[in-house]
């Protein structure tokens, strides 16, 4: 399944599944077939999306900074990050809550 994301301000963004999965329960939606981000839920997302996004970055750089301090080698970073997957989430849901308008997927 794939997460078609739409809004009358921007282009249509598309996920895979697992991805717009995780983008969608980060912000407090139901990742269901189905729904909507209305534009004054947006702020509340993005601030959702990159406090998730500097967590995962932080987490990495400790697991990194213990393999260092064990003598071990550094653990292996995502092969795409969820930095690399939201941002054009992001870019979405500001350039929606700008113009006013809702963020929709399933319909």
């Amino acid at each position: 399944m794939l997460y078609k994301f739409k809004s009358k301000a921007t282009g249509d963004l598309i996920m895979l599944e697992s991805n717009g999965r995780r983008v969608l329960e980060i912000i407090g939606k139901d990742a269901g077939p189905k729904g909507i981000i209305e534009a004054g839920q947006m702020p509340a997302a993005v601030s959702a999306l990159e406090a998730a996004i500097a967590k995962e970055e932080a987490d990495h750089q400790a697991a990194a900074d213990e393999a260092k301090a064990a003598g071990k080698g550094a653990p292996k970073a995502p092969d795409v990050s969820l930095r690399q997957r939201a941002v054009p989430f992001i870019d979405m849901l500001k350039r929606a809550e700008k113009a006013g308008a809702d963020v929709v997927w399933g319909v």
